[in-house]
């Protein structure tokens, strides 16, 4: 015990000190790297007109990516927590199909970065709803209606497709996108 005070304290003397001496913050750090990514992409030489609407479009992409990995993790942790290590064992087969074929591909490009180092990153967003709704016992208790939450998804997958392929959302939508990401927070945590 006294091993892990002692590590514990360690690090946190660590973080006070190099907050002391200035360093960065994940703020900063996010403003420095999109300076740089924009230098990277030839931001400038893009038409002003469509760059502005990319970059309306991209703080609600950014909404709904950090919510779809969201569901994710509720989807591995639910069911890790339920099937262990075997989780994936009961995942709809087409699912696991699509997976191995795309994992495949990946590995054949080596030179570009791949979708993730888990199965569940080569999933498509519709799936996690079919996950879910195929293990309805081990969801049931967090999400409580099935109904809502296949609509819910459906409805957020839907913004996240137009967004993908370079299509605008109304501010209609994007407040929708904002009441579906709040109502699912409140229920599943």
């Amino acid at each position: 015990m006294d091993e892990i005070y002692s590590f514990v304290y360690k690090g946190q003397l660590t973080e006070a000190s190099l907050d002391k001496i200035g360093r960065l913050k994940n703020r900063h750090l996010l403003q420095e790297e999109s300076r740089t990514i924009s230098r990277s992409l030839c931001i400038d030489l893009l038409d002003q007109d469509l760059l502005a609407d990319s970059q309306r479009m991209a703080i609600v992409y950014s909404a709904i990516h950090t919510f779809e990995n969201m569901v994710r993790q509720l989807v591995m942790k639910a069911m890790a927590e339920e099937f262990d290590v075997s989780w994936w064992e009961k995942v709809p087969e087409r699912i696991k199909k699509k997976v191995k074929t795309r994992a495949e591909e990946d590995a054949k490009f080596k030179w570009h970065g791949s979708r993730g180092s888990t199965e569940i990153n080569y999933c498509d967003f519709g799936d996690l709803s079919s996950i879910i709704v195929t293990n309805w016992s081990v969801f049931e208790d967090i999400l409580s209606n099935m109904e809502w939450m296949k609509q819910l998804l459906g409805t957020l997958e839907r913004s996240r497709n137009i967004i993908m392929h370079g299509g605008l959302l109304d501010k209609e939508d994007i407040e929708r996108i904002g009441m579906n990401i709040r109502d699912w927070v409140r229920q599943a945590g």
